[in-house]
């Protein structure tokens, strides 16, 4: 069993520097090449999503659904590209066009329903608009965390800010498997501890700090910044496995050994982005 534990350890911390490196190359080789790596994360974590939506009789239009989250992501990469210049005609009618496409997509998804023949229409709707919601959405604003922490596009606030994350979830389990006791949701999760709540918590508000110093932050900020981070991504990782105990499934999908699927990877990213954005605005107003 010890062994099995070593194995298994191994794995995901191999395939866990394989998706660092990926990330953090497309972070530094371009703007373009940050807008495909999220393309490519939006599009599997849908396909997962709806996948996951299957499992319990309902029809989630995917094409529609992938196709408006694609659109959506088009429009927030368009205005990231263009952040901090002077806007042109020709990105004013990209973005009107977007937004019109967003617009119409809606009510022709209700007017397809009409002749799918399906026993769970309105569930096939939701589901199909609450997976652009949860994974579209909050990738597109991912795309202006750095702007709205230090002022402008900047790699290494990206990474910073992943990385909080990332640390928090290291820091949990290892924590909540050395010494954790006190069940955290064992009806969603039963493996997450109290003990890997706090750990995650501490290492990750640490390295916060840590980051706001290299980059020449205000450190009370960014001790803040990795406390909210922390904990919206527990709660975004509670919500997956939510989603999965619905669904009757240990993973949501096999993109990497020891991690699982796009959504089993980047689930407290989705949640923590949003609340993220929030608390920054909140406090460059102050």
């Amino acid at each position: 069993m010890e062994n099995k534990k070593l194995k298994d350890l191994a794995v995901r911390t191999a395939s866990g520097v394989v998706l660092a490196l990926l990330f953090v190359g497309a972070l530094l080789l371009s703007k373009w090449s940050v807008g495909a790596l999220f393309a490519v994360i939006i599009v599997g974590g849908l396909v997962e999503f709806y996948r996951l939506c299957s499992k319990k009789d309902i029809e989630p239009m995917q094409s529609v659904g992938i196709a408006s989250a694609v659109a959506i992501f088009g429009l927030a990469f368009t205005i990231f590209l263009q952040w901090g210049t002077p806007a042109t005609e020709m990105t004013a009618r990209i973005v009107l066009g977007a937004m019109l496409y967003i617009m119409l997509i809606v009510p022709t998804t209700f007017i397809c329903e009409l002749w799918r023949k399906s026993p769970t229409p309105i569930a096939n709707i939701a589901t199909t608009f609450m997976g652009v919601i949860y994974v579209a959405l909050p990738m597109a604003m991912l795309l202006f965390v750095p702007q709205i922490l230090v002022g402008k596009w900047s790699p290494w606030a990206m990474m910073a800010f992943v990385s909080i994350i990332w640390i928090n979830d290291i820091c949990a389990y290892l924590v909540g498997v050395s010494i954790g006791k006190h069940r955290l949701c064992e009806r969603i999760s039963p493996k997450k501890s109290w003990e890997g709540f706090f750990g995650g918590l501490i290492g990750a508000a640490g390295f916060a700090v840590l980051f706001g110093h290299l980059l020449g932050g205000n450190l009370a900020v960014w001790g803040g910044l990795g406390v909210v981070t922390a904990l919206a991504g527990v709660a975004g990782d509670l919500v997956e496995s939510l989603i999965k105990r619905e669904a009757d499934v240990k993973d949501s999908g096999k993109m990497m050994p020891g991690h699982g699927g796009f959504l089993d990877r980047f689930d407290a990213l989705f949640i923590a982005t949003p609340f993220t954005l929030f608390y920054l605005i909140v406090t460059s107003l102050s």
